[in-house]
């Protein structure tokens, strides 16, 4: 199962979505601090419903901890990024990838970027749209990666 990874995220109703995608799909949601909110947060908390029982949940202290974690184990760092070299319906997703998601206002810095694997981006028809909402984005990257592994 590929693991989604959000890196500094700022949002808390954001990161509620995500978590209850996460929990939807049993895939496990790394959360890289620092992050924008507490965990008790209200708003996170009723984003997310009832289901944070449910979410296989993992909070890492800063990129470096979380990078050292995951190279420890098997699979691509792969960052959604509007810079994105490829689109993410072109990329070949393994079952033990990491789909790494930047924080709302600037998405994964250049030096997270050079640590990946891959970096994908998802298509935007019009140009004046600078991003997606982080949680669709997730969805889109999760929902193309699980179509793959799991056809």
């Amino acid at each position: 199962m590929p693991q989604v990874v959000l890196v500094h995220p700022e949002i808390p109703p954001n990161t509620g979505n995500i978590a209850r995608t996460c929990a939807a799909t049993q895939t496990p949601l790394h959360l890289v601090k620092p992050l924008g909110f507490e965990l008790s947060d209200r708003y996170l908390k009723r984003a997310g419903l009832d289901y944070w029982p449910y979410v296989d949940l993992h909070v890492h202290d800063s990129w470096s901890a979380f990078e050292t974690t995951a190279r420890q184990q098997s699979g691509a760092l792969i960052g959604f990024s509007t810079a994105g070299v490829t689109s993410y319906t072109a990329m070949t997703y393994q079952a033990d990838d990491w789909l790494l998601f930047g924080k709302e206002t600037a998405g994964l810095t250049a030096e997270m970027l050079q640590a990946c694997d891959a970096t994908v981006r998802i298509p935007m028809a019009e140009s004046g749209v600078r991003s997606l909402n982080l949680s669709a984005s997730v969805a889109i990257g999760l929902f193309e990666a699980l179509r793959q592994i799991c056809p």
